[in-house]
């Protein structure tokens, strides 16, 4: 699955195209790599997001091409949730 859809369907982002402008921003990594919005996701990576002055790092549990909102959760485990220093980059 692609990177940016896995995002939108999993509710980090709320719209496929908002997830591609994070992708391309370079806020968005897979195992410790920068990834493009075409990315493949896996069960079992580590996706870390910026979003403004946090980080969230979470792994991929399972993929599906579509949930509702409330069943979203169980699809990726949250690992950690940290402040973003200045200087950091993803």
């Amino acid at each position: 699955m692609r990177l940016d859809k896995f995002l939108k369907v999993s509710f980090l982002v709320k719209r496929r195209t908002l997830a591609k402008e994070v992708c391309d921003q370079g806020r968005v990594t897979i195992n410790g790599k920068t990834a493009k919005a075409g990315t493949t996701v896996s069960v079992g990576d580590e996706i870390a997001i910026r979003y403004g002055q946090k980080i969230v790092t979470v792994r991929v549990e399972k993929l599906l091409n579509s949930v509702r909102k409330e069943d979203a959760g169980q699809l990726y485990t949250l690992l950690r949730e940290e402040a973003a220093n200045r200087e950091q980059e993803v």
